[in-house]
């Protein structure tokens, strides 16, 4: 079984980043591919009660084709409805879960930068 799960999509430059690396520092990571394989109610419930509205990429091509009314909407509905909305990556070991690919998140899972 993976030691991590790594919830993206694989033509994401930071989840390939994200991926190489973590395995590099000796990890196993199963990719999820959020788009292909979707989500759970669970486990977005889990992702938008840890990181609340940081979960939605305002950046992302997704964000900006949404209507006003639709970007509005609940952060939990809109990841459901459009999982590539969710800021990536999510990863995750079953205790811990981290999102984004910063300094901070690399040395909580032992890569060094």
């Amino acid at each position: 079984m993976a030691d991590l799960t790594l919830y993206g999509i694989p033509t994401c430059d930071t989840c390939r980043k994200a991926r190489k690396a973590l395995e590099g520092a000796g990890h196993d990571v199963v990719l999820r591919d959020v788009r292909a394989d979707g989500l759970s109610d669970g486990e977005v419930m889990d992702f938008v009660a840890r990181f609340g509205e940081a979960v939605v990429n305002r950046k992302s091509a997704t964000w900006r084709g949404l209507s006003e009314a639709e970007r509005a909407g609940d952060p939990a509905a809109l990841i459901s409805a459009h999982p590539t909305i969710m800021k990536r990556p999510v990863i995750g070991d079953g205790a811990t879960l981290t999102i984004g690919w910063d300094k901070d998140v690399q040395a909580g899972w032992g890569v060094s930068g």
